[in-house]
């Protein structure tokens, strides 16, 4: 099995805030875009949390992100795995995250779930908080949207 690897991260100078994911599921690889699975709740609850509509288009994605100062990447930059559970991510490489954190003003991490908040935590060491939120994934039944709008707001 070949490695895959993420997509690039999303940012302009003016993010404050970067939210990271584990690792794109099956559904986020075949359309090539962060969180394309449309059982996600990541775009309905970050349009929510900012009072838009659920953006549909990957433009429409972007321009949400952007305007709300959003930075969104995956901490695993490359690794084997099938299916889409983080538990089966192996044979890892992560992202360097000063690739974002030079050009941005990020202020806070917020980590889309526990493993990108334990992987998160195995490669920065700076002073900006980082803070493990309930994962968006359908799989996560326990679901808390009102964590999200408290740190992204």
């Amino acid at each position: 099995m070949e490695k895959l690897r993420g997509f690039e991260p999303i940012f302009d100078e003016n993010s404050r805030v970067l939210v990271l994911g584990s690792f794109p599921s099956v559904k986020s690889r075949q359309a090539e875009f962060y969180y394309g699975n449309r059982q996600n709740r990541f775009w309905k609850v970050l349009s929510e949390a900012f009072c838009e509509i659920e953006p549909l288009t990957v433009e429409d994605k972007i321009r949400l992100c952007l305007q709300h100062n959003v930075a969104i990447w995956d901490i695993v930059a490359s690794c084997r795995i099938t299916g889409s559970m983080d538990a089966d991510i192996k044979d890892y490489e992560l992202v360097d995250l000063q690739q974002v954190l030079k050009k941005a003003k990020i202020q806070k991490i917020l980590c889309n779930g526990a493993m990108s908040y334990k992987l998160t935590l195995t490669v920065y060491d700076g002073d900006l908080p980082i803070y493990k939120l309930p994962s968006t994934s359908p799989a996560n039944v326990r679901f808390d949207k009102s964590v999200w709008f408290a740190h992204l707001r």
